[in-house]
């Protein structure tokens, strides 16, 4: 008959509390390896293993920040577009963006101004899109603007886009001819409704069937 000292649960090591959340991740950080490598293993409880916990933790709050160094979102790509801050980068777009509706609306009132109204309507109207498509550049940061603007699905809307707004002005102020302007304003309209429904996921496929259905 064995006695309690020479039984085996007197010889057996006290039972340590599990580590927590932050002593688990220090262990990584020092080389503590574990067999599970934080893939949400379960344990003999059915519940997943703190570190596991952590770094699911971890993973959600990267891809809510929207900083997930394996699948950068979109709004990642945005905030490191320019050196300058969030804020300003919407100031800007939004002031940039207000000028262009403005210029827009005045160009709409001085239309019936004799003589000159067409002429006035012309060049407010272009330089409305002008300021449209510079307040983006706020956002994604000229360079990257520009890659957008000449990809190959939108490169015809832009380059008939850019062609209008030319020579509208050159309509406008170097021939004089205000049938002409308006006529370059038309073209420059759906060449910037064809551009910016290119951003948009199956928008071009929709107006082509919409055509195709009108048209049949």
């Amino acid at each position: 008959m064995t006695t309690g000292l020479h039984s085996p649960a007197a010889f057996a090591p006290p039972r340590r509390p599990s580590p927590t959340c932050g002593m688990q991740v220090g262990a990584v950080a020092a080389g503590a390896g574990s067999p599970w490598g934080g893939e949400g293993k379960e344990g003999h409880s059915g519940r997943p293993s703190g570190r596991a916990g952590c770094g699911a933790m971890d993973k959600l709050k990267r891809v809510l920040s929207g900083r997930d160094a394996e699948e950068p979102s979109g709004l990642a790509e945005v905030i490191d577009a320019t050196s300058l801050g969030w804020g300003t980068r919407v100031k800007g777009f939004i002031a940039c963006f207000a000028i262009g509706c403005l210029c827009s609306i005045l160009g709409s009132c001085l239309l019936w101004i004799p003589k000159k109204g067409l002429v006035l309507f012309a060049v407010f109207y272009t330089l409305g899109n002008i300021a449209s498509i510079g307040s983006t550049m706020f956002l994604m940061g000229p360079v990257k603007q520009l890659k957008r603007m000449f990809e190959p699905t939108r490169l015809i809307a832009t380059i008939v886009m850019l062609l209008c707004l030319i020579l509208t002005l050159c309509s406008a102020f170097w021939w004089r001819k205000a049938g002409l302007a308006l006529l370059f304003c038309i073209l420059q309209f759906f060449a910037m409704a064809w551009y910016s429904i290119s951003f948009i996921p199956y928008a071009r496929d929709a107006v082509k069937k919409c055509v195709s259905v009108c048209l049949s």
